[in-house]
């Protein structure tokens, strides 16, 4: 069980709808990766792939028994979205923001910060191989 972990997570698509893709590192609170994320999700638009990554993360560290989440995304939508500064207008969205708050209330607390893209390469990377990859 840890107490705290870090979520980098990244969402792609090829076309938007296109062929999709998650990625996602979580790490412990000494910054050691305790899991990696690299996924084929099938056809979703690049702001549906960014939130499945981030359910994909909360998921692991759920299973991972972390209470604190800090979570980093380069999605400003997401970030903003799950802040509540934005409202959730894509229907295509509000599932998967529900499902976003529903798992973080799972948890003591957390955080959620927008980061530049150059801050997220791992899960970029990690995002994007299934796509290279043709999954």
């Amino acid at each position: 069980m840890v107490k705290r972990v870090v979520i980098y997570a990244d969402g792609a698509s090829a076309g938007n709808p296109g062929p999709a893709a998650i990625g996602a590192v979580v790490k412990d609170e000494q910054g050691r990766v305790t899991t990696r994320i690299s996924w084929s999700i099938g056809r979703a638009t690049n702001n549906q792939a960014e939130y499945r990554a981030v359910i994909a993360a909360l998921e692991e560290a759920v299973r991972l028994g972390a209470g604190q989440v800090d979570i980093r995304l380069d999605s400003e939508l997401v970030v903003r979205q799950v802040n509540g500064r934005y409202r959730v207008k894509a229907q295509a969205l509000k599932p998967l923001h529900y499902r976003v708050r529903q798992l973080l209330g799972r948890f003591e607390g957390f955080t959620i910060t927008h980061i530049p893209r150059q801050q997220n390469g791992e899960a970029h990377r990690l995002a994007h191989a299934p796509l290279r990859r043709g999954d």
